[in-house]
């Protein structure tokens, strides 16, 4: 899948949400993404369920088009440390 639109699809799934979207370093194929995700609705989440907000902005595609994804999830203020 397109990092490009995996990116909108997170950014449309999850408010005020900015992703970052790449190929995971060292993968050989297109299946394997790498995400950097900030988003001030992970303030005083504990840091599965953020990843659950991003799995469930991504819904079916999980399953069918990204066979895995390297995820990091922080809080604007977090970022910016």
């Amino acid at each position: 899948m397109d990092p490009e639109a995996v990116e909108r699809l997170i950014e449309e799934g999850i408010e005020g949400a900015s992703a970052d979207v790449s190929r995971a370093r060292g993968k050989h194929d297109d299946d394997h993404l790498a995400a950097t995700v900030v988003s001030p609705t992970f303030e005083g989440v504990p840091l599965v369920v953020q990843h659950q907000q991003v799995y469930d902005a991504l819904g079916e595609h999980m399953t069918t088009d990204i066979h895995a994804l390297e995820l990091s999830t922080y809080t604007p203020e977090e970022y910016e440390e």
